[in-house]
């Protein structure tokens, strides 16, 4: 791998585990201010300094982030479509490289729709972007997309969208948590971080999932309802942390997240917009 290319995916995976701890702050490209996103700098500002990366568009890391800041960031890529629509696939690459390597990005992500009506759009994508990457020494996450279809998410749906992505050249890809999700880390040669999705039911069933994908050979977490719509978002990414670098069980992970809510991280109260 050229230096480049490797010193970015180190800065990202922490060498004691092997592992990474992605917050994922993107989501606003295609579903505007949601909720506990509204004020992005303030949502962003506790969490960066305990998380390995963080994922943001452009327009964020320009206006939301200090360029002070030494957390490795992937810059979201793909876009061009909002849940206003029923096809959230017809996605196109609205980032260049250039501007990405402009800005000093550790990777970019880019969204794959397999067997959604722009499949074949999504992964021509993805190779042009892998191109691009590959001469320049900026690594390319692809993520496995299911647009609405949620119930895409099963082992053998996710197994082919990871396979796929690290055939065409992804050097990491971020996916779902599902039954069975060794067999979807078993058939990718690349390493496979877990998607958090929606907000789920609690802060236990949020380290019960990323638990079971660290088990199953996940190289890591990009979260991001499930940490900064918790009411005590940094007590939250500690936890999956304690998890994701430190191999600890659900129990001990809850322990680090009780004491951290009673030494008082909550979420940062809502501030008018800089």
């Amino acid at each position: 791998m050229e230096w480049g290319m490797a010193n970015r995916m180190h800065r990202m995976f922490q060498p004691g585990s092997g592992n990474a701890v992605m917050v994922a702050v993107d989501h606003g490209y295609f579903m505007g201010p949601t909720r506990r996103l509204e004020n992005v700098r303030a949502t962003i500002a506790p969490l960066i300094p305990y998380a390995d990366v963080l994922g943001v568009t452009r327009g964020v890391l320009r206006h939301a982030i200090d360029p002070a800041a030494t957390t490795p960031i992937l810059l979201r890529v793909s876009g061009g479509v909002t849940v206003l629509k029923e096809d959230l696939s017809h996605e196109e690459i609205i980032t260049s490289m250039e501007d990405a390597a402009r800005l000093g990005v550790c990777a970019v992500a880019l969204s794959v729709f397999v067997g959604a009506p722009h499949e074949h759009e999504s992964l021509h994508h993805l190779s042009q972007l892998i191109d691009a990457g590959e001469a320049c020494g900026i690594p390319v996450m692809s993520i496995t997309a299911v647009g609405k279809e949620l119930e895409k998410r099963d082992a053998r749906y996710l197994a082919l969208a990871c396979r796929v992505s690290a055939e065409l050249g992804a050097r990491m890809v971020k996916t779902y948590y599902c039954d069975n999700f060794e067999k979807v880390v078993e058939g990718c040669p690349v390493p496979i971080v877990c998607a958090g999705g929606p907000k789920l039911d609690s802060d236990r069933a949020a380290l019960e999932l990323a638990y079971g994908a660290i088990q199953a050979g996940a190289h890591g977490l990009d979260m991001g309802r499930n940490i900064w719509q918790s009411d005590h978002p940094v007590a939250m990414l500690k936890g999956l942390r304690a998890i994701v670098h430190e191999k600890a069980t659900v129990k001990e992970a809850l322990d680090v997240l009780e004491a951290e809510k009673k030494a008082g991280s909550a979420a940062p109260k809502r501030a008018a917009a800089p």
